[in-house]
């Protein structure tokens, strides 16, 4: 099988590129690449930079040059308190970009973007507890006055990727598994990160380091 492990954020790139010391550096237009041997999966991994428009481009750069039968995205999110808990993995069914702002009619957007992601393929039970649920998605920290609205549409998490990855996926018809940590906890009073990024920096490092360390066992519980 056919996989790129691709990471978005750099916190999370950063934290990764040390877990294989041998691996060749090699570039592509988004960003840093390196092939590696995690279990017994020849993987190819893919830093695509943060943001929706860096993950879009890159997801679709992937499958136009490699068509992978399977992308898995692995890195981090804010949680909504009260819903989840830090260290959580969150395996994602469902996206939302919330950050879109339409002044001029009712052309909804918001859920034009939003996407359902086809899971049947991951065999159950799941080799490590994993929470299914919807990740919202904006270019953007979670603003915390956010999460009335975003919680009414069933969100549990929120980050900068999942919904460009989910909805580039989904036009190209290829399989796609997003596994996001709880980095850090967002209330309608803020954020235990924000103003400290040495907390997302700790946190990421160990998250990404726990992921990797099941990468293996995900993998073998594909069924495609």
């Amino acid at each position: 099988m056919k996989t790129v492990i691709l990471i978005s954020a750099s916190a999370e790139w950063n934290a990764v590129k040390p877990l294989f010391p041998h691996a060749t550096i090699r570039h592509l237009p988004y960003g840093e690449c390196f092939n590696a041997v995690v279990g017994n999966h020849s993987l190819r991994f893919v830093h695509s930079g943060w943001g929706k428009i860096a993950s879009a481009g890159a997801m679709q750069y992937l499958i136009g040059r490699y068509a992978p039968d399977l992308t898995v995205n692995l890195g981090t999110c804010g949680g909504f308190e009260g819903m989840v808990d830090q260290g959580d993995v969150i395996l994602v069914e469902k996206t939302y970009v919330y950050d879109i702002v339409e002044l001029m009619g009712d052309l909804d957007i918001d859920h034009y973007y939003a996407s359902s992601l086809d899971l049947s393929w991951l065999a159950e039970p799941y080799p490590y507890p994993a929470r299914r649920g919807m990740i919202a998605s904006a270019d953007s920290d979670l603003p915390p006055e956010k999460i009335p609205f975003l919680k009414s549409q069933g969100a549990i998490a929120a980050d900068w990727e999942s919904a460009a990855l989910a909805w580039v996926a989904k036009k190209n018809n290829t399989p796609l598994l997003i596994l996001r940590a709880v980095s850090d906890l967002v209330g309608e009073q803020g954020g235990e990160a924000y103003d400290n990024i040495e907390i997302f920096n700790q946190r990421a490092k160990k998250i990404m380091g726990d992921l990797i360390g099941q990468l293996p066992d995900w993998l073998d519980a594909v069924r495609l």
